[in-house]
């Protein structure tokens, strides 16, 4: 069985956000096996898919190094890249089963796009320590899946070295799933050539920092959208040394995720789930 890592809301290799993702099954593997191997290949998301009847629609489930999580956006696109790229699927677009509903994964020019669920976060005011957890103080402090904090400029967000442990029991108590995970985000420099910049410190899913995470932008994108009266808004994930890059177009209740993908390794497993 073969397993592909790929570069996910990247143009070219080592940008974006890696994931591992594996030949389709017929048939679940135990749970455990798939926890193993997403711990033994140490990226943010290993993608795990099963073949349905139809031949451009399959079963998503996504583990982290430490859990399995409910909705993961880099490893769907690169799951997408999977299929169209290295399998040879010949669909104009493939639909993924997900804990989090149906997900689609389109081709668009040289680009893919997401369909996702759309999470507009409620504002809330700053939970105590979360200032002090995250070394610089929040203009604004949102939750939806994910605690958000709006910072004052790029340089703030880009400079962020956090309190990882406190950030997780702040967080946890204060986002909706329960879970301590943080986004921050802020406008971007002038000039620049993207709208919003954007972090993840996920330590409540076993990631210390991920690099380019679609999911967040599910929220931040109809945040972005009523903050700068327009629906389609380009984020710059700022990971230090790496980046990534993702056109987000806020849709109601959805929320379409441009990215491109690039293959970096395939491998083939000698164990057998």
């Amino acid at each position: 069985m073969r397993q592909w890592m790929i570069d996910a809301f990247a143009r070219a290799p080592f940008r974006g956000n890696p994931a591992c993702v594996v030949e389709p099954f017929a048939d679940w593997p135990d749970p455990a096996s798939m926890q193993a191997l997403a711990s033994e290949n140490n990226q943010a998301e290993t993608a795990f898919l099963r073949r349905t009847a139809d031949p451009a629609r399959f079963d998503l489930r996504w583990f982290t190094p430490a859990l399995e999580v409910p909705l993961c956006g880099h490893a769907t696109l690169a799951s997408g890249h999977a299929l169209f790229a290295e399998l040879g699927l010949a669909a104009a677009a493939v639909t993924f089963d997900t804990q989090s509903g149906p997900l689609t994964v389109s081709r668009a020019d040289d680009d893919y796009r997401m369909d996702f669920p759309a999470g507009m976060p409620r504002r809330i005011e700053a939970p105590a320590g979360l200032a002090e957890a995250l070394g610089a103080a929040p203009q604004e402090v949102w939750a939806e899946r994910y605690l958000i904090a709006v910072m004052a400029d790029e340089d703030e967000v880009r400079a962020l070295a956090p309190d990882l442990a406190a950030l997780k029991l702040i967080s946890s108590a204060a986002a909706t799933q329960g879970r301590g995970n943080v986004g921050v985000s802020a406008p971007a420099r002038p000039g620049a050539p993207y709208d919003v910049v954007s972090r993840f410190f996920a330590p409540g899913s076993g990631i210390a920092e991920d690099p380019t995470t679609g999911s967040l932008h599910c929220s931040l994108a109809p945040l972005y959208a009523e903050k700068l009266g327009r629906p389609r808004i380009a984020f710059h994930q700022a990971y230090p040394g790496r980046g990534g890059d993702l056109i987000c177009e806020a849709r109601g209740e959805r929320v379409w995720l441009d990215g491109a993908a690039v293959t970096i390794a395939e491998c083939r497993l000698r164990v057998t789930l």
